[in-house]
């Protein structure tokens, strides 16, 4: 394994229209490291994570990749060396079924065509590799069913999934609980907990800070388009600066 962290962003700032939405933000995350990020709402949260995947042009600093510059990057190239992402709004092929949608992701990993319309042979590797990913986030007997019919919770699954098809080394889970049903957050935090133990290096974006704090090995707090603190759950939790930020609401 290499001796860079999997990720690390130097000095990260956006500004559009004069206004500084990120301010030097710089932090680093081991290989298999779980990094929660909170704070209050217009934090800049989202924003982070569309920098890191290259969505929004960085106005300065530098994104790493395993001690790779991938700063000027292109989103498709950050995912071809290895960079996952999930967005608070669901991304799927609602009219496509679950396979379908698992196997497209398979594809564009493993360089085929991305054709919706082809029918998979029997044992195309792209079918092989949904079929594995499905079982893994429990919704293999979902794969005939059309994706835009599944529960919010299911749809978060079949996201992970895609993911997994993909292969990061790196995934940023952006909110994986908005709009999920009380009863699905239970099963869906065991199958973030269990990509992450599979060796993947993961930031996440959630505000059931409960579920966060149980998940992650530390916590990078988000205030006004900076970084306020970084550290264990325990030590951001106790940090008097982090309870300001949260209008003195314990988190």
């Amino acid at each position: 394994m290499s001796s860079s962290p999997a990720l690390e962003v130097q000095r990260l700032r956006y500004v559009v229209g004069g206004a500084t939405i990120i301010d030097d933000v710089s932090f680093a995350v081991a290989h298999g490291e779980m990094l929660g990020v909170i704070g209050p709402n217009g934090a800049g949260k989202t924003t982070l994570f569309n920098l890191v995947s290259g969505i929004a042009p960085l106005t300065s600093g530098r994104v790493l990749m395993d001690g790779r510059d991938v700063t000027r990057s292109s989103v498709h190239h950050r995912a071809r060396v290895g960079l996952g992402r999930t967005f608070q709004t669901s991304s799927l092929f609602p009219a496509l079924s679950v396979r379908e949608n698992v196997r497209l992701a398979a594809q564009a990993r493993l360089g085929g065509a991305l054709s919706v319309l082809a029918v998979p042979r029997d044992r195309d590797e792209a079918d092989a590799v949904a079929t594995e990913r499905l079982r893994d986030v429990g919704l293999d007997h979902h794969a005939a069913t059309t994706a835009g019919v599944l529960s919010h919770g299911d749809k978060r699954k079949l996201e992970v999934a895609m993911l997994l098809a993909a292969d990061p080394a790196v995934i940023l889970l952006d909110e994986p609980m908005a709009g999920v049903a009380s009863g699905d957050v239970g099963s869906l935090t065991q199958l973030i907990r269990s990509v992450h133990r599979g060796g993947r290096t993961v930031l996440m974006v959630e505000h059931h800070l409960d579920v966060l704090l149980d998940l992650v090995d530390r916590v990078a707090v988000m205030h006004h388009g900076k970084l306020l603190a970084i550290g264990t759950p325990d030590e951001v939790v106790a940090d008097p600066a982090v309870q300001a930020a949260y209008l003195g609401e314990a988190v």
